[in-house]
C-alpha cells in the first residue's frame, strides 16, 4: 500500500505526556471513583482492559480488581489493540459496563530510556523490548529509515553542493521501502522534471533544492571536494514516506502496523520511537473504539465508561516485585442508559480525574478475599 506523511500536529503532537501522568495506585482509586460519581453502581460494574499480554500489565490489572471488586474482563490483543469482537460478551458479564484501553511502552530510569524493560524472571536479569510487538513491528521501518539517512550524502563538485541518492531508493516500482518526496530535495528543470546530472554504479548525483539545503544542520562550508557528507537526521518525516504490503483487516495480524503506517516517518525520526508508536496507537484504537461502542446493540440501554490511556512500565529495580506503572489519559467516551453521550478530551478526562478522591471505601483487601475462599467449606464435584 501508498502512505504519505500526516501532520504530526494533528495527531502526535496534541498528546500531553509529563504532566497527566500519574501513578496507578492514584489513577485507579480516582478512577473508580470519576465512574461511580458518574452514576455506576457499586457491585454491578464490570470493567474490562483492553491490554497487552505482557507481564507488566499484571500490577494495573490487580489494582483494578482491589478497586473494582471483580477481576477484570479481557478486552485487549498484544500491542493494546482492542478486540471489539468482545463487546458483546462483556455486555452480558454486567449491569454497567467500563473498558480501559491502554498502550504501554517501558522505561529505564537509570538510562532515562523508552522502549525498554528489565525482565527479572530471566536469567541473568536482562533487559528487553517493551513493549515488544510495537519494537517489532516498528523495526523493518527504523532500518530502512537508518538505510536511507546512511546512503544520501551532500557532497561538493566543482564547488557546487550537490546531492547523491542510492540507486534502491530511486527505483518507485518497489512494493515494499522508503519512498523520497524528492521535489522538496532536488532541483526541478525547465519542464519541472526531476533529472539526475550524472549517473554513478550505485547512485546518482542531484543538483540539491535550495529549500533543502538552506534547511539542513550540516556546515556545509567545511564539506570539500568530492567529500560525500550522509544527511543523517536531516531526512526529516516531511520528506518521505513508506510503502509496505499489509494487509488492512481490522484487528488482524498487521492491525498495529495499518494503524500506525500515516505516521511512522515521524515515529522512526522520534528521539523514542517506541513511546511514539505506543502514544499514536492509544489515540487511534480510541478513535476506532468508540465508534463500535455506538453500534454495538448488546451495549444499546447500558452505561458505558470507556478510557483510553498509556501505561508507561518503569522497570523494577531490587526489591520491587512489580513496575511502577503510570497512567496518562488521552480520552473517555460515557454513555448513559437512554443512549446519550458525551466525549471528554485530553484535558476533561485529566481535570475529572484530578478532582477525585484517592480514598475508595469500596475497595477490596485482596488478602482478605483469598483468605476468605482458602476457608470456604469444600464443594465436591460430581465426577
Amino acid at each position: 500500500m501508498y502512505s504519505k506523511n500526516s501532520s504530526l500536529s494533528s495527531l502526535l503532537g496534541k498528546f500531553h505526556m509529563a504532566e497527566m501522568s500519574m501513578r496507578y495506585s492514584r489513577f485507579m482509586p480516582k478512577f473508580y471513583n470519576l465512574v461511580k460519581s458518574s452514576g455506576f453502581k457499586p457491585g454491578k460494574m464490570m470493567p474490562s482492559r483492553a491490554f497487552c499480554s505482557d507481564e507488566s500489565q499484571g500490577y494495573p490489572i490487580i489494582l483494578i480488581a482491589k478497586h473494582f471488586g471483580i477481576f477484570p474482563f479481557n478486552h485487549g490483543r498484544v500491542g493494546g489493540i482492542v478486540a471489539t469482537d468482545r463487546h458483546a460478551p462483556h455486555a452480558h458479564h454486567g449491569k454497567d459496563l467500563i473498558i480501559i484501553q491502554a498502550s504501554h511502552v517501558g522505561y529505564d530510569s537509570d538510562r532515562e530510556s523508552f522502549g525498554v524493560y528489565r525482565r527479572l524472571q530471566t536469567e541473568p536479569v536482562c533487559e528487553t523490548s517493551n513493549c515488544g510487538k510495537i519494537s517489532g513491528a516498528l523495526e523493518w521501518y527504523i532500518n530502512e529509515y537508518k538505510f536511507a539517512s546512511q546512503n544520501i550524502f551532500i557532497t561538493k563538485i566543482d564547488n557546487k553542493i550537490k546531492l547523491i541518492i542510492d540507486s534502491l531508493l530511486l527505483d518507485n516500482s518497489r512494493d515494499e521501502g522508503l519512498v523520497i518526496n524528492f521535489d522538496k530535495m532536488v532541483s526541478v528543470d525547465a519542464q519541472g522534471k526531476i533529472m539526475p546530472e550524472r549517473s554513478k554504479s550505485t547512485s546518482k548525483i542531484f543538483s540539491i533544492s535550495q529549500d533543502f539545503l538552506n534547511n539542513i544542520d550540516i556546515e556545509i562550508d567545511k564539506i570539500d571536494n568530492n567529500q560525500m557528507v550522509a544527511i543523517g537526521q536531516n531526512l526529516r518525516p516531511d520528506l518521505f514516506f513508506f510503502k509496505r504490503v499489509i494487509s488492512m483487516d481490522s484487528e488482524g495480524r498487521d492491525h498495529l502496523e495499518k494503524n500506525l503506517i500515516n505516521v511512522l516517518p515521524y515515529i522512526v525520526t522520534s528521539k523514542w520511537p517506541a513511546l511514539a508508536a505506543a502514544q499514536a496507537t492509544t489515540q487511534i484504537e480510541f478513535d476506532r473504539t468508540f465508534r463500535t461502542i455506538i453500534q454495538e446493540p448488546d451495549y444499546q440501554n447500558k452505561k458505558i465508561f470507556f478510557i483510553s490511556g498509556l501505561n508507561i512500565d518503569i522497570s523494577p529495580n531490587k526489591g520491587q516485585i512489580f513496575p511502577l506503572t503510570k497512567f496518562i489519559p488521552w480520552a473517555a467516551y460515557v454513555q448513559d442508559e437512554k443512549g446519550n453521550h458525551q466525549i471528554w478530551e485530553q484535558d476533561e478526562i485529566f481535570s475529572k480525574l484530578d478532582e477525585q478522591s484517592t480514598d475508595n471505601p469500596d475497595q477490596i483487601d485482596l488478602e482478605v478475599a483469598i483468605n476468605t475462599m482458602e476457608k470456604a467449606e469444600e464443594i465436591f464435584l460430581p465426577f
